[in-house]
């Protein structure tokens, strides 16, 4: 891993999170007064981070303030609009914080592995054309088929279920610091320590956990009953062969000590049980 000095990355997070709340706040003022606060304080804090000549910030900077333009306009939806039009603007104010807290998470307790890509913003082709796809579901729904979003109490449980997973997720992050990764490790670092304590005592992977039922809980948000399905099938198959490929690596790094692990302590997602080692693989644990 490329090593970062300190003040690089927390220049890096500081610049990340002020981008964040202006553009919030200026989606916001935009809502009140119009377009100048909005124009005036983006251009200005843009101009201040170019003339630092990093692009790195520049690049920070830039997808920070449109995650916080995203969240402060879903904010101006949730306070200018009734059900169910307001739970949207939940939607895009909790997608927005998603990814801004995760490479902000990052930037505190990982370092070395903070980059652009720790947005998630690129997480893959499928990630990008699901999102969509609740899009347009939703705007089909709300026109021809009003009546299915009028269950606000689904939309509710869908609040509560993305503010747990992401709770979760992130406390998971807090806990696992510099042995967490958005990728899978193939290769042990030396200060790679196998984190047991915390929520990893009651979930081996709860930073999945979380993330499943928060992608779970923005369909109910939006009281989408087709990506509902498809999410939950899509995201379960997705940490299912994340957690056999991961769990590989673990016991290779581990040993003996992963695999009384995962006797006691199960992976937290649905009939997910994780990689069963081979009794040749057993036999070598105890051995070693």
């Amino acid at each position: 891993l490329e090593i970062r000095e300190p003040y690089v990355v927390m220049q890096e997070a500081s610049v990340s999170g002020a981008s964040f709340v202006i553009g919030v706040l200026s989606t916001v003022a935009l809502d009140v007064v119009g377009w100048f606060p909005l124009v005036t304080i983006a251009c200005f804090f843009i101009v201040f981070v170019i003339s630092q000549r990093e692009l790195s910030l520049v690049s920070v900077s830039v997808v920070a303030l449109s995650l916080g333009l995203f969240c402060g306009l879903g904010c101006c939806i949730y306070i200018g609009h009734d059900v169910p039009l307001c739970y949207v603007g939940v939607y895009m104010s909790a997608l927005a914080f998603f990814h801004v807290s995760e490479y902000f998470t990052t930037a505190l307790f990982n370092r070395q592995r903070l980059s652009l890509d720790s947005f998630l913003l690129n997480h893959s082709k499928e990630y990008i054309l699901a999102a969509l796809c609740s899009w347009i579901e939703y705007a089909v729904e709300y026109t021809f088929f009003p009546c299915v979003k009028s269950w606000v109490w689904i939309s509710r449980l869908g609040v509560a279920m993305v503010i747990m997973g992401e709770c979760l997720r992130k406390v998971a992050m807090f806990t696992s610091r510099s042995n967490f990764s958005h990728l899978i490790a193939y290769k042990k670092a030396k200060d790679h320590e196998l984190v047991t304590h915390g929520v990893y005592n009651w979930f081996r992977h709860p930073s999945y956990v979380g993330w499943f039922y928060w992608s779970i809980g923005t369909q109910l948000l939006l009281s989408n009953p087709i990506c509902l399905l498809g999410y939950t099938v899509a995201t379960w198959r997705f940490f299912r062969e994340r957690v056999e490929e991961e769990e590989m690596t673990l016991l290779a790094f581990f040993g003996r000590q992963y695999f009384e692990y995962q006797q006691r302590v199960g992976t937290g997602l649905p009939l997910v049980s994780g990689y069963a080692p081979t009794k040749r693989e057993r036999m070598a644990f105890y051995s070693q």
